[in-house]
């Protein structure tokens, strides 16, 4: 029933969905298996069991996990009246280095709420212009970067883009300089964060019985923990140590300077901590795959690429970086990105759990706490939905096109009072960088996209050819 009201008779129990074959003790894991990772796997099953619209998955330990795929369930999944985020996947892994960041954190923590309340108004699409100067010098590094290796072979796109967003993300957040783009190799900080975020999805696939085999692998973990929090907590000590007056206008000066208008608390330093290492997580890896799918569709599609420099060339200035404004009245260029987030959402699934009893699509009784994994990349290619799902059309973002959908179609920044706080941030980041190399690029076909099996979904092996154009 579409308002979760209790009928009497006629409930199906969760145990009557279709599941996975599985075995004892790895349970589904050999059917999982997939050369572009779990979550495609999982969109692949979506798929076969789109009419059911939800399918078990049993896992390593006993767990069986419930996955929703479909636009007729996902919209119960997405109602706040009965159903909340919880933590489950890698996020409980995450949750070791990001603890009760805005991202990680328990509904029911006091940090999530202080935060939220002391750190939104800094993430408001009106507030966004004072990281934009941070955003112009680090796409300023990436437009010299890859000017100055024409003819030397093509780029890769995705370590380009993670160095891009995680500059950005640690000059905005924290007045930090990786300066990526200036040496061959990443900064120590930055393999520690994409170690420590590929171990969270890894080890869920790992059956108890053989976690000692992986000791190593948990070893540098907690290494790799140690030292980001070591380098995170300089930098605070370093910021309270200085002339409040001389504070640069940062997420980190915020954090110190605003307390909760609700209690007059501030945030404590370690949970400072945490908000800035899930402002890097939650930052760069997501845009970076963003842009990388954006520049990897323009690349393959002539008749788009030729029509989106065409907006950009009315609305940019021919050289420079433009204004906040300019790039903000690109239509088709956030549509595109629109589009790229339908596609290849780079949160492709949320975690939804029952705050009562209640139903799954008037059919099925859900208890209080059960959870469900929803599977944002199926819903967002629904044929119930999206016509032609599989077809990169921006033209769907079109107003006249997009009013009469369900809301619960598309949900790129997660869903509720716990969607993405950096949204905004995200979108005006993206739509500059996609907006300037359009504009001073030219590229070559990269060839066909396939996926790489991280924990948020980039093109895999991606190199472009990529030549100052001439005018």
């Amino acid at each position: 029933m579409p308002d979760g009201t209790l009928p009497t008779t006629n409930l199906l129990p969760l145990s009557a969905l279709p599941a996975v074959p599985s075995l004892p003790i790895v349970g589904a894991v050999p059917w999982l298996h997939h050369r572009e990772g779990f979550m495609a796997k999982m969109l692949e099953l979506a798929e076969r069991y789109r009419h059911v619209g939800a399918i078990r998955v049993p896992m390593p330990g006993g767990r069986e996990p419930i996955f929703v795929g479909n636009v007729s369930l996902a919209k119960d999944l997405c109602d706040e009246a009965r159903f909340e985020k919880v933590l489950d996947g890698p996020l409980v892994h995450i949750r070791d280095f990001a603890g009760d960041g805005l991202f990680t954190a328990h509904g029911y923590e006091d940090n999530w709420h202080k935060a939220n309340r002391i750190l939104s108004p800094g993430f408001s699409s009106t507030s966004i212009e004072r990281y934009y100067p941070a955003m112009t010098e680090s796409l300023e590094a990436l437009v010299a970067y890859w000017s100055a290796r024409s003819g030397e072979g093509p780029v890769e796109v995705v370590a380009d883009m993670t160095k891009l967003t995680l500059d950005t993300i640690s000059l905005a957040g924290f007045d930090y300089r990786f300066s990526s783009f200036s040496s061959p190799e990443l900064h120590p900080f930055l393999k520690a964060l994409g170690r420590t975020l590929q171990e969270s999805i890894d080890v869920l696939m790992r059956p108890p019985l053989v976690a000692p085999l992986f000791s190593r692998h948990r070893t540098r973990y907690f290494s790799d923990i140690d030292a980001m929090f070591a380098l995170v907590d300089e930098v605070i000590r370093e910021r309270k140590g200085r002339p409040r007056d001389t504070w640069p206008k940062d997420f980190l000066s915020l954090m110190l300077a605003e307390v909760d208008p609700k209690t007059g608390a501030g945030l404590s330093d370690e949970n400072i901590r945490y908000q800035i290492l899930t402002f890097l997580v939650a930052g760069h890896e997501t845009t970076a795959g963003l842009l990388s799918f954006a520049f990897h569709e323009l690349a393959r599609n002539a008749e788009l690429f030729t029509r989106e420099r065409a907006e950009v060339d009315r609305g940019l200035p021919t050289t420079g970086m433009p204004t906040m404004k300019e790039v903000m009245s690109l239509d088709l260029t956030k549509r595109v990105l629109s589009e790229a987030l339908r596609l290849w959402p780079t949160v492709p699934a949320v975690t939804r759990a029952a705050k009562e009893d209640t139903t799954l699509g008037g059919k099925y009784f859900v208890p209080k706490g059960q959870a469900f994994g929803l599977l944002v990349n199926a819903t967002h290619r629904d044929p119930a939905v999206w016509p032609s799902p599989a077809a990169f059309d921006p033209d769907r973002f079109l107003p006249e096109v997009a009013k009469d959908r369900p809301a619960a179609a598309y949900k790129p920044f997660g869903v509720g009072k716990r969607a993405c706080t950096g949204k905004h941030f995200a979108l005006v980041e993206a739509t500059l960088c996609l907006a300037v190399v359009v504009r001073d690029f030219d590229f070559d076909d990269p060839g066909p996209l396939v996926l790489a099996p991280t924990v948020s979904p980039k093109p895999r092996d991606f190199r472009l050819s990529v030549r100052p154009r001439r005018r």
